[in-house]
């Protein structure tokens, strides 16, 4: 056990180094990692699959770190775009004139200057894209923080007991099952549901 321990030590600041190594943005081949002990880029990447998966006090801290790091980077992202999309939204609410050659374009009915749509379709085209970038932006900080794990659902019966089974006899149900179907054949005296009553008021003959 004890001859176990200097190697486990050593899986773990090695898969630290691959983890801190990573949050820089260093690709899986790069030779700082691969310098690290991998075989190929694809030992490495199981390597932070397992190091993701352990809770070791060292490798939790980094992963945790780049949680933070790529958290902090999505935030300064999304107050990127709220000062493009000030800068946008004032284009929409600026008048443009229409000019050519530094003259202004004048209506040729009215005489008014003629305004330039130009701008304000650029303006909402922007708008557009950074809605996009915020969503891709929710997606991403979701992966991220695990926020997007499968939901459950259990079902139960009355006050959180078992769901209650059927027994019928599965003849009766084929019988209801039949009467049922032939109700909709408009001719309520041909199903299960007639009576002998009204089976003798019918003529005879």
């Amino acid at each position: 056990m004890a001859k176990g321990k200097p190697v486990e030590a050593e899986t773990s600041e090695r898969r630290a180094k691959l983890i801190r190594l990573r949050r820089q943005g260093v690709p899986y081949d790069d030779p700082r990692i691969m310098d690290l002990g991998y075989a190929t880029s694809g030992a490495a990447r199981k390597d932070v699959i397992r190091a993701l998966e352990r809770n070791r006090a060292d490798e939790a801290a980094e992963v945790g770190v780049y949680r933070q790091q790529e958290n902090e980077r999505l935030d300064a992202e999304l107050e990127r775009l709220e000062g493009l999309e000030a800068a946008a939204r004032r284009v929409l609410a600026n008048r443009h004139i229409l000019v050519n050659n530094g003259r202004v374009i004048l209506h040729p009915d009215t005489n008014e200057p003629m305004e330039d749509d130009a701008p304000v379709l650029q303006a909402i085209d922007r708008l557009v894209k950074i809605d996009d970038a915020r969503r891709r932006n929710g997606e991403r900080r979701a992966k991220l923080n695990g926020l997007d794990m499968p939901v459950q659902t259990e079902l139960s019966g009355p006050a959180g007991g078992p769901l209650a089974v059927s027994t019928a006899d599965p003849d009766k149900l084929a019988a209801i099952i039949a009467a049922t179907s032939r109700l909709d054949t408009g001719d309520p005296a041909n199903t299960a549901t007639s009576t002998p009553a009204d089976e003798e008021d019918e003529p005879n003959g």
